[in-house]
C-alpha cells in the first residue's frame, strides 16, 4: 500500500468530483503522482475521480479543458500531471511555459480549478524526490490543494463546505 505524507491537516467537506490529467510520457515518475493523489484524493470520500491519460505534458493542458468544459458531471477541480526533462535546448522550457500559460487561462476561463503539477526536472534525483518520495511526493501536494481551492470556492459561491 502506498504510504503518503500530506502537509495539510485541513478537512473537507465529503464528496465531490475531481479529475486527473496525465501524462504517459515519463510514465515511472507520473504514475508516482497519480497513485499519491488518488490515495489522498480517497481520503476525502469523493463522489468521483476520474483518470485521463495523454501522450505527453503538451496535450495535458487540452484534456483538462475538454474536462472542464463539458456539460455534464464537471470536476471540482482538476490536477495535472506530467514530467518534462530539461536538455540541452530550450524546448523543455518552450513547453513548460505553454503548458503553465494554457492551465492558467483554463482555470481563470472556467471557475474551475486547475492544479499545476507538470514538472520540469534536469535529473532523475529531482523527479525520484518529487514524483516517488512519500514525504515530498508532488500528487498529495496536488490533491491536497485540489480540495482545499473546491472547498474554497464552495464557499465564496455560497455553497456547502
Amino acid at each position: 500500500m502506498l504510504r503518503v505524507h500530506s502537509k495539510s491537516s485541513r478537512r473537507h467537506a465529503p464528496g465531490g468530483r475531481y479529475a486527473i490529467v496525465a501524462s504517459l510520457y515519463n510514465r515511472r515518475y507520473v504514475d508516482g503522482m497519480v497513485a499519491a493523489a488518488k490515495v489522498t484524493l480517497g481520503e476525502a470520500k469523493p463522489d468521483a475521480v476520474e483518470v485521463v491519460r495523454v501522450p505527453g505534458a503538451f496535450e495535458v493542458p487540452m484534456a483538462a479543458a475538454a474536462l472542464a468544459r463539458r456539460e455534464k458531471d464537471k470536476p471540482d477541480a482538476i490536477l495535472c500531471f506530467g514530467v518534462i526533462w530539461q536538455g540541452e535546448t530550450t524546448h523543455a522550457q518552450h513547453i513548460a511555459e505553454a503548458v503553465t500559460r494554457a492551465l492558467m487561462d483554463l482555470a481563470m476561463e472556467t471557475g474551475i480549478p486547475v492544479i499545476h503539477e507538470v514538472l520540469t526536472v534536469q535529473t532523475a534525483e529531482q523527479a525520484r524526490v518529487r514524483c516517488l518520495d512519500p514525504k515530498t511526493n508532488r500528487g498529495v501536494e496536488a490533491a491536497a490543494t485540489g480540495l482545499e481551492m473546491a472547498s474554497v470556492l464552495r464557499r465564496v459561491r455560497g455553497g456547502r463546505r
